[in-house]
């Protein structure tokens, strides 16, 4: 006799990581679904709504230092230190998932203007306005874990004293030299106690150097006669010169484009550059109300980020005219220094206050660990949010935000005065005669003269 039975495979009919919750199966043919746009819709106006409740991109403040903090460093081989230097000579290293100081490198006099990091990890160095260049080994990783924390001061491994105060360094991405920026721009050597190279091309006091990340003899400065020059190390002379209207702060090269740069300007925008054609911008990133002092790009190369004298610090996306997001707390002044942390997860940021303070680089995002299913609950989301994202009851949550009452103001007058400007020469141009007036684009507008 036999006794024929249904036999059914249980994980064909129950959910992942699961015993007891059925799978759903859903017919995609859109057919049977005549919904089907309406209920995406519905989901990407809720998934907006939730961003914006779930926005807490503040995780706290690293109190410590005496000054104002000017300059920050990241280490390639350590995820969670940073390292920051205050006008009073202070430089720690912090913990960033303790949120406190590791340890302390006492020795500068005056105020710690730049700070790098060597490739390997090994060597912190430091410059100030007292003429000096340190170079400190960095701690192990492990003196984290170290319960007296008092006694972690280091001393300096080597100090250089050269004839004029400095007020940047870089390090190589691959290699044994950095840059050092003051009086000129001076390529110093581990082993050496005086500048390898010196470049100088009748500029006023350069104020920031940065080396390219794919090419290591290359590195651009700024400086105060508004200059951008761009060197190569195997050249006598520098390469390339460009003059803007007003002077940049700072500079960033683009990671993952590395012929691209982004300059940090004093007219609160920020201008991104092809490096091989330097007589007009690429992109010019808006929305500061007061002159842009650091900037830092994401290690994927599709965002940075910057600090802002108006107190606010911002994310741009990398070909964005507008910031995705804006990040400000009612204490924090004049921001000096932001980096972005060695996984794009976090921005750090320095200001007049003498507070680091850690942000998230994505607001709404969950901290922890986050299981597959949610995971994919919010890639879909996000899927459906940008699909979406043109509508208007969309676009409207989704770029939202609270800004400060100075900030707001100072954003209302810049816009009126962008406004009138570009109907008085709309009118110019309209009462003169025709081809007489040209008008240029604003990427070519900042830039005066481009020299070889």
């Amino acid at each position: 006799m036999k006794v024929k039975v249904i036999s059914r495979s249980t994980d064909e009919f129950t959910r992942e990581r699961s015993q007891d919750l059925q799978r759903v199966f859903r017919n995609f043919d859109p057919s049977l679904r005549s919904q089907e746009k309406a209920v995406e819709y519905v989901r990407a106006l809720n998934a907006a709504k939730l961003d914006k409740i779930f926005a807490r991109p503040f995780i706290g403040a690293m109190d410590g230092h005496r000054d104002s903090i000017k300059c920050m460093a990241k280490n390639p081989n350590y995820l969670k230190a940073i390292f920051s230097g205050s006008d009073d000579g202070d430089i720690r290293l912090w913990d960033l998932a303790s949120r406190r100081t590791l340890c302390q490198f006492p020795g500068h006099q005056g105020a710690v203007q730049g700070l790098t990091v060597s490739t390997d990890g090994s060597i912190l160095v430091s410059c100030g306005s007292d003429c000096t260049v340190r170079l400190w080994n960095v701690p192990d990783a492990n003196l984290a874990d170290s319960d007296n924390l008092s006694d972690n001061s280091a001393k300096p491994v080597a100090v250089y004293v050269w004839k004029n105060a400095f007020r940047a360094v870089d390090h190589q991405w691959d290699g044994d030299l950095f840059a050092t920026a003051g009086a000129q721009v001076d390529i110093w050597n581990h082993n050496r106690s005086q500048p390898v190279n010196t470049f100088d091309w009748g500029a006023d006091t350069t104020i920031s150097v940065r080396f390219n990340p794919g090419e290591p003899n290359i590195l651009a400065t700024s400086a105060n006669d508004r200059s951008i020059t761009l060197y190569d190390l195997r050249m006598s002379s520098p390469a390339r010169k460009v003059i803007m209207r007003t002077k940049t702060n700072s500079i960033a090269w683009n990671p993952m484009e590395p012929m691209n740069f982004t300059a940090a300007n004093e007219d609160c925008n920020c201008y991104s550059y092809d490096a091989r054609k330097l007589e007009e911008a690429k992109c010019v990133h808006k929305d500061h109300v007061s002159a842009v002092m650091d900037i830092d790009f994401s290690p994927t190369g599709r965002e940075f980020v910057t600090g802002s004298y108006d107190r606010t610090v911002r994310i741009f996306q990398y070909n964005g005219g507008h910031s995705r997001e804006i990040y400000h707390t009612k204490r924090m002044q004049r921001v000096f220094c932001v980096k972005y942390s060695c996984d794009a997860s976090y921005v750090i940021s320095g200001s007049d206050d003498t507070n680091l303070r850690l942000w998230k680089a994505k607001a709404s995002e969950q901290l922890g660990v986050v299981l597959p299913r949610e995971r994919k609950k919010h890639e879909y989301l996000e899927a459906v949010k940008n699909r979406y994202k043109h509508l208007p009851e969309v676009k409207r949550i989704v770029r939202h935000r609270h800004l400060p009452r100075p900030v707001y103001k100072a954003a209302n007058l810049r816009r009126t005065m962008i406004e009138a400007e570009r109907r008085k020469e709309q009118r110019r141009k309209a009462h003169s005669a025709p081809g007489s007036i040209v008008t240029e684009p604003v990427r070519k507008r900042r830039i005066i003269k481009e020299v070889e």
